[in-house]
């Protein structure tokens, strides 16, 4: 399927609501779902000019690799909050 810009989805919307073709046959013309279109419609609607302002669903492999770098940071961060003990730890035994 793939993603769409905004400028596809909304003219996808006013091809729909033209209404001159039925939506299951311009939506089947336009290479995407019936109800994908109805929910970009709603979308619209609802949001006027901020609809479809995001990036959409990551890929699979995107997702992987946020996950990866989630788990990354959290080890970083355990490791920066021993230092941090450590380091107090020493400076206190200075004194």
């Amino acid at each position: 399927m793939g993603r769409h810009t905004k400028e596809f989805k909304v003219e996808a919307i006013r091809l729909l609501e033209l209404g001159e073709r039925p939506a299951s046959e311009l939506a089947r013309g336009l290479g995407i779902k019936r109800t994908l279109l109805y929910r970009w419609r709603d979308e619209l609607r609802g949001k006027g000019d901020a609809a479809f302002s995001g990036a959409g669903r990551p890929r699979g492999d995107q997702l992987s690799e946020i996950v990866r770098l989630k788990k990354e940071l959290k080890e970083v961060k355990e490791e920066r909050d021993i230092l941090k003990k450590a380091a107090a730890y020493f400076a206190r035994d200075l004194k």
